[in-house]
C-alpha cells in the first residue's frame, strides 16, 4: 500500500477534528453544569452536609439507574426544604430531575431511576426556606451507557 503525504494530512486532520469536537462537547458539558449550580444556589455558599444521596457505585446499565435523596429537615413552616435538583456530570443536559417540597410533605425525600451515558458524578443540590444551599455528591461507574438508542 502506498502512503501519501494527502492520505498522512488527512487522516491527521481527521483525528485532531475528532479530538477536538470531542473535547467541546466535554467542555460544554462542564460549562453547562456549572451554570446549573450557580442557577440553583443563586449565589449562596454551598456546604456539604444535610443531603443523603444513595446511588449505586457501579450501575451495569445506564438506562436505569436508582437514585433515592434525603434532606435532613424540621419540615416546619420556617424551616423547611424548597427543592432538590438531581445534576449530573457526564451527560449532554446536567439536569436530570427537580424535586419540590413545602412544610406539608413531611419530610423530603425521594427516589427515581435516572439515565447516565458515561461514568460521571451524580449531584444533589438541595435548597432551604432559609436560603442555604446544600451538597452531596457520588461517582458512579457505568458498564453499558444509557442513550446509545438516542
Amino acid at each position: 500500500m502506498h502512503v501519501t503525504r494527502r492520505k498522512v494530512l488527512t487522516a491527521t486532520a481527521g483525528a485532531a477534528a475528532a479530538a477536538f469536537f470531542g473535547q467541546r462537547d466535554v467542555f460544554a458539558g462542564t460549562v453547562q453544569l456549572e451554570q446549573a449550580i450557580k442557577q440553583f444556589s443563586e449565589g449562596q455558599r454551598i456546604e456539604d452536609e444535610t443531603v443523603v444521596l444513595k446511588v449505586p457505585e457501579i450501575a451495569e446499565d445506564g438506562n436505569s439507574v436508582p437514585v433515592s435523596i434525603f434532606v435532613n429537615s424540621p419540615m416546619t413552616e420556617y424551616d423547611y426544604v424548597e427543592s432538590v435538583v438531581l445534576l449530573s456530570s457526564g451527560n449532554k443536559q446536567p439536569n436530570v430531575a427537580t424535586f419540590h417540597f413545602s412544610p406539608l410533605s413531611g419530610f423530603a425525600s425521594a427516589s427515581t431511576n435516572i439515565r447516565l451515558e458515561q461514568t460521571q458524578d451524580v449531584i444533589a443540590l438541595a435548597r432551604l426556606s432559609n436560603g442555604r444551599v446544600f451538597k452531596a455528591s457520588k461517582t458512579v461507574k457505568v458498564a453499558l451507557g444509557g442513550f446509545d438508542d438516542w
